[in-house]
């Protein structure tokens, strides 16, 4: 009896504790085990959004942008419950918008044309439609970042109520906002109708969508968690084709943490049939805001059918636990960027007929640690990997000296967690 009230003791120690009065106001759909982040979005002044705030429940976009400017009062505590599918481009009559609504005349044959059939070089006087499809194209962006892009202030928690709360073509951001929750949406991301294509982007020129699923900008004390990010209705592989045989890119991240953004938390969520999922780090050349910043724990997570960036790192300490990474096999799963510390423990790799490889890229950054991680079901030995990239083993940090978390410690364990509890909708559960 002593023995088993110690190991009860032992993991309620592990386990953060909840808020102050959580009880009372926790939904009737939220488990126990949720009231709390793990990882860094525990730490500092610790993130409970908008507990003992206003509530609201909201079925439309402008609803929705009602309750985040909350009367006047955006920044005080609120809970917003997303309720069905809320679409990014619905105007306040309830009408959807489209690509001609936002640019009428714009065309994208005729804007590509005004590159050459190589894509090679722009010429405004190529042909008599190129100036007008050019600036076309730049207002019609803005137009549409202006109609989509809905910004979370501080002290919120946005949750969807039921399975079917659903952000449909929604630019979600935070921007300078901190102590800011978003749980159980599934978050469709956003097709750019004005993608720039940049002949100069690498060997062959490349698209540039603008928008991301989700992007925090200077935002401290974050928690993502049971969410599902995808491109849903508008696949990669169902875009028109561009340049030399390419598909063109309408999407941009699925989730994007930049400019000092700080103490983020991403847990219990699913990332899927997505090129490239997760930036961390605002650019190479931005130590300057990002330096001693983007402190990002990723905790049970799954990624599935994702081509890169999950995440790719830069600056920040990052610490990957815990999570699934399945399906296609991948350019690379984790990104070793510039400056950057992953310390990446027991996750699990399932890429058939691939190699640890996958697993671990070199971007300009110099360490990479892991502990116990699998690959198909064997371990990964992704140090060996990193090592043979040029990468070294320390990383300068470890997460146990800064937060209490407990990993799983099976393959089985971690696969059997993920695969049940991932995503919106999904079971709340303890691991």
């Amino acid at each position: 009896m002593r023995r088993a009230a110690a190991l009860l003791l032992g993991l309620c120690l592990l386990w953060p504790a909840a808020p102050a009065g959580a009880a009372d106001r926790a939904p009737a759909d939220r488990a126990p085990a949720d009231r709390a982040p793990t990882g860094w979005a525990s730490t500092g002044p610790g993130t409970t959004g908008g507990a003992g705030g206003r509530t609201w429940t909201v079925h439309t976009r402008a609803e929705l942008k009602a309750a985040l400017a909350n009367d006047g009062e955006p920044t005080a505590p609120k809970v917003i419950r997303v309720a069905g599918g809320i679409n990014g481009h619905e105007s306040d009559d309830g009408s959807l918008l489209g690509e001609q609504d936002y640019a009428p005349g714009y065309d994208l044959a005729q804007y590509m044309s005004c590159f050459g059939e190589d894509g090679s070089t722009w010429s405004d006087t190529r042909f008599d439609h190129c100036k007008r499809q050019r600036q076309l194209r730049q207002t019609g962006s803005n137009k549409e970042k202006a109609q989509i892009q809905l910004t979370v202030p501080a002290n919120t928690t946005l949750e969807g109520t039921g399975r079917d709360a659903r952000l449909l073509g929604v630019f979600l951001t935070v921007n300078t906002g901190s102590n800011i929750i978003v749980r159980n949406l599934h978050l469709e991301a956003p097709v750019d109708h004005f993608t720039a294509w940049s002949p100069d982007d690498g060997t062959q020129g490349s698209w540039n969508a603008r928008f991301d699923a989700m992007t925090v900008i200077t935002g401290r004390n974050i928690w993502i968690d049971h969410c599902t990010f995808t491109d849903g209705r508008f696949p990669d592989r169902a875009a028109p084709l561009g340049f030399h045989g390419e598909r063109v890119q309408r999407h941009d991240g699925l989730l994007d943490i930049e400019d000092g953004s700080d103490l983020v938390t991403v847990s219990d969520s699913r990332f899927e049939d997505h090129d490239k999922a997760i930036l961390i780090g605002s650019g190479d050349g931005r130590g300057d805001r990002d330096r001693g910043h983007l402190k990002v724990t990723f905790a049970r997570n799954l990624f599935s059918d994702i081509v890169q960036r999950a995440p790719r790192v830069r600056f920040g300490q990052v610490h990957v636990v815990n999570n699934v990474h399945r399906g296609r096999a991948p350019l690379y799963a984790l990104g070793v960027g510039v400056e950057s510390a992953i310390f990446s423990e027991r996750n699990v790799f399932r890429y058939p007929g691939g190699g640890p490889s996958l697993a671990v890229a070199a971007y300009g950054g110099a360490q990479f640690h892991d502990t116990g991680s699998w690959f198909n079901g064997r371990p990964a030995r992704l140090n060996a990997v990193a090592s043979a990239l040029g990468l070294g083993n320390d990383v300068g940090w470890d997460p146990a000296d800064v937060y209490d978390h407990r990993a799983l410690t099976s393959p089985a364990a971690v696969e059997r967690y993920v695969l049940r509890h991932a995503g919106a909708g999904r079971p709340h559960g303890r691991p």
